[in-house]
């Protein structure tokens, strides 16, 4: 295979330069080594994908260089030449790491087959050596977006605590980018290797929440025709995400509890504790420390989340950042989606910079996405940027404000800033409410999903607003 490099170790000239003949003319790199010892100076100048290696030679014997092989390199394929008649050996050598054996005399067809297969594994290997590692890249802080004191406070803060084991509780209101912050953690990590398993705790019923997060023995309810692995077995040596941990139901912060203290769990229906290696990162919109002091949320398992808190500033109070975070979006629409990039003209940023971003920077997104596609020149417009956005949330407060509680005689007598500040979060909640609920024509499940909030939440909300 083109460039797949490969070092022959035998003490034998001929064997070395029969293999070296027939592997070169199937177009693989072929190099040679008389012994152990030889063979892991080769590897120090130049690292092979593949080692052939002789179990029976001088000075270093094939056991000890494949493990000195293996602590060197683990992702060498390392094939065992044996002598006839010592398959024992051989398997051996495959339970201390080698990929494959082959036995002398060399029959060049089985040989050509091992290699082939090894050759594969050494291109699937690359393959997903460069996906990690342009994953990484991509999952940098500057992914991030921003040059706003609070946005470069929090890339300092994640590079801090990207290199522990720590938990980690991430808040900020919805479409800041919680999960985008929990990957730079996971990415930034010692774990980067491993996976990443990101769960929406708001999103899944709460009957079977347990058993998506820890999985299930066959037979275990009514259903359960076979086992299945939950999220924290699946994410072993990596990172689970436990998106919206406010909305999680008292039992199961009960269990999330004793996985932190003790990093075992048992599947539904089973017996056997099953021991994880996962890092625990959580994200809330809600403010948690309030939950508790409600009783809806356990103090100890808070105290155990918030080990480091990671608040993420709303967009409306990092500004600066919208003209940077806009032209990004400008050249996502293009890229992705194949549209004309398009630009702001200096009235459609003024409408972005005055407007309160209640949905944050995913709503940026989408506001620029719908620009993108409506506008009809090169150059978004203030008036088509005013149409796309609507009344705002900006408007909407001042117009609360101004025509509700400062005129209303009534009202007056009865003003006080916290009250006030209820009155209009709640009207403009409920107006938020009722637009979602237009937008995804009624269907509750759907508009909760929209929100990022529990139908249950949803539920009580409406009943609260009286809308039907």
């Amino acid at each position: 295979m083109e460039n797949t490099k490969i070092l022959i170790v035998d003490d034998e000239p001929s064997m070395r330069f029969f293999l070296s003949e027939a592997l070169g003319k199937q177009g693989y790199a072929c190099s040679e080594a008389g012994d152990g010892e030889e063979a892991l100076g080769r590897l120090k100048e130049s690292r092979p994908d593949i080692v052939i290696l002789d179990l029976k030679m001088p000075r270093m014997g094939g056991m000890e260089a494949l493990k000195k092989i293996r602590a060197l390199d683990p992702d060498i394929a390392v094939i065992i030449v044996t002598a006839f008649g010592t398959r024992e050996t051989a398997h051996e050598a495959i339970q201390e790491g080698a990929y494959d054996y082959f036995s002398k005399p060399a029959d060049i067809n089985e040989v050509r087959v091992v290699v082939g297969r090894a050759a594969e594994r050494v291109r699937l290997l690359r393959t997903v050596r460069q996906l990690q590692e342009s994953t990484e890249q991509t999952y940098t802080p500057e992914r991030i977006l921003g040059k706003s004191p609070p946005i470069l406070h929090l890339r300092e803060l994640l590079l801090k605590v990207a290199g522990s084991d720590s938990t980690v509780l991430i808040t900020g209101e919805s479409g800041t980018g919680k999960e985008l912050a929990a990957k730079v953690l996971h990415y930034q990590s010692r774990r980067r290797n491993g996976p990443f398993v990101a769960v929406n705790c708001a999103a899944i019923p709460e009957t079977l929440l347990e058993a998506e997060l820890f999985g299930h023995e066959k037979g275990a309810f009514t259903g359960a025709h076979q086992l299945r692995i939950g999220r924290f077995e699946s994410a072993d040596k990596g990172t689970v995400f436990l998106d919206e941990i406010g909305d999680m139901p008292a039992a199961m912060q009960t269990r999330i509890l004793r996985v932190l203290q003790e990093r075992t769990f048992e599947r539904v229906g089973g017996v056997k504790p099953l021991h994880v290696d996962i890092r625990l990162i959580t994200a809330t919109h809600r403010d948690l420390s309030q939950a508790v002091a409600e009783g809806k949320f356990r103090e100890d398992l808070y105290y155990r989340l918030n080990v480091v808190p990671v608040p993420i500033p709303p967009l409306r109070e990092r500004r600066e950042d919208i003209p940077l975070l806009a032209d990004f979006f400008l050249q996502k629409c293009k890229d992705s989606l194949g549209l004309v990039r398009k630009r702001l003209s200096s009235g459609a940023e003024a409408q972005l910079m005055q407007y309160r971003w209640p949905g944050n920077v995913r709503e940026l997104d989408n506001i620029i996405q719908r620009a993108v596609l409506l506008s009809s020149g090169e150059e978004i417009s203030g008036d088509e940027m005013t149409g796309i956005l609507g009344a705002g949330a900006t408007k909407n407060f001042e117009y609360l404000i101004e025509s509700d509680l400062f005129n209303d005689p009534e009202k007056r007598t009865r003003l006080s800033l916290p009250g006030a500040v209820e009155e209009i979060t709640e009207q403009i909640e409920k107006q938020i409410i009722q637009k979602a609920l237009e937008a995804q024509g009624g269907k509750r499940q759907e508009t909760a999903d929209m929100l990022k909030i529990s139908r249950k939440s949803l539920h009580n909300k409406m009943k609260k607003y009286g809308i039907e």
